[in-house]
């Protein structure tokens, strides 16, 4: 331990879905009394209050937020960052503690989707790698030599495309497989927006969406918050020995963006900015990457999961194919990878995604994940990528205390 350590003391996510008696306040409030109920906390005691959210981003959810859970004049910062959200909101809390501004904070992320449609129409917007069909796949562009959509389901599928085409090994069927893995997952995941077990027939089968990710291959669009309390060294000291004992360590908190590259400058880069996001997180952990017992990465797509191996360092570079066919990121495989059925059935309201996928690595190190437990899990990493662009990076630790 150490005097600059951060903790997440408390920890909550709502059943993601479609929630058509809840609005986009109701559901934050949820999460975030539930956060503060598993950290023995309440809401006089936290300093700052960052409240993620993209669809209503001007329409001040902090301060609404508050109304509702307690209005106590600590500042409230409003977060959109594309699918990071709910991820650049913890790490906004995260820093406030760390600067010694307060002793514990409070982050949310909170999205309604259910009934969106495709999000993107005829250009990229941050928020756009959900979809719902509606037959429209955005435009074509040339750009600084590169030959491309800007459409989030066009984008990944070319960047699953792409990893083929440079190190062999990938088919429709391998991504299919990718897809039926998390399905298979999220029948144990009582939170799930989806839980439904599919074949590979009926994956390969089903709606194409851009080649090579059908329906069942794509995140969902749906309803949901996820809420989280940190809280400093000093300050959780001072607890109890029940509130120390489930409290875990922070042990890396990154957030990059695209930095410059000889390529395209306008179409995004989902792969160096999350190489970058894991370097500086391992590093900042002291670990690398045969250090993890589970991963949950941002698979708004099946090909986006496969790329994501690599990227994140879970294998050697170009080995992706071969690590998934090992059976490796399968729940009881040696790296598990997105157990609580990922983005693709666990559902992706986007502000809240990148704080969910923290609370199910959290509720495996704490060995409260069911079902679904990955056992003796101590260490987990969380990730997540909004286009346009962001990427989060989360490494969380089991420690004594």
């Amino acid at each position: 331990m150490s005097a600059d350590d951060i903790w997440i003391l408390g920890i909550h996510m709502t059943k993601f879905g479609k929630h058509t008696d809840l609005d986009l306040i109701d559901l934050a409030s949820e999460a975030a009394l539930g956060a503060l109920a598993d950290g023995g906390v309440t809401m006089a005691q936290m300093g700052v209050l960052a409240a993620g959210n993209l669809m209503q981003a001007s329409a001040g959810i902090g301060q609404q937020l508050q109304k509702q859970i307690g209005q106590t004049g600590i500042p409230a910062y409003n977060v959109a960052n594309a699918c990071a959200t709910g991820a650049t909101a913890l790490r906004t809390a995260i820093m406030a503690v760390k600067a010694g501004e307060c002793d514990m904070g409070l982050a949310v992320g909170v999205e309604k989707l259910s009934g969106a449609g495709l999000l993107t129409g005829g250009s990229r917007r941050p928020d756009s790698d959900t979809w719902q069909p509606s037959g429209r796949y955005g435009s074509v562009a040339s750009i600084d030599g590169r030959i491309g959509t800007d459409i989030m389901p066009g984008v990944f599928a070319q960047i699953g495309m792409e990893y083929g085409h440079k190190y062999g090994g990938t088919s429709f069927e391998l991504f299919a497989r990718i897809s039926e893995k998390n399905h298979a997952h999220s029948t144990l995941n009582p939170l799930a927006a989806y839980s439904k077990r599919f074949t590979l027939e009926e994956i390969m089968g089903d709606i194409m969406i851009a080649y090579p990710n059908t329906r069942p291959m794509c995140s969902a669009n749906c309803d949901g918050a996820a809420a989280a309390v940190v809280v400093s060294d000093a300050a959780l000291q001072k607890l109890s020995r029940e509130q120390r004992r489930r409290a875990l360590k922070v042990s890396a908190s990154v957030l990059t963006s695209d930095p410059y590259t000889e390529g395209c400058q306008v179409l995004p880069d989902v792969n160096t900015l999350t190489r970058n996001a894991a370097a500086i997180a391992y590093e900042q952990a002291g670990i690398g990457p045969s250090d993890l017992d589970l991963v949950e990465l941002h698979d708004c797509f099946a090909t986006a999961e496969l790329v994501h191996y690599d990227n994140l360092g879970l294998c050697e570079p170009g080995g992706a194919v071969d690590l998934f066919n090992s059976g490796a990121t399968w729940r009881d495989g040696a790296m598990p990878v997105n157990v609580s059925g990922g983005l693709e059935s666990k559902g992706h309201p986007i502000a809240a995604t990148g704080i969910a996928n923290i609370w199910e690595v959290a509720t495996h190190l704490r060995g409260e994940a069911g079902d679904r437990q990955i056992e003796g899990a101590k260490v987990g990493l969380a990730h997540v990528i909004g286009l346009g662009s962001a990427c989060g990076v989360h490494i969380l630790e089991k420690a004594s205390v």
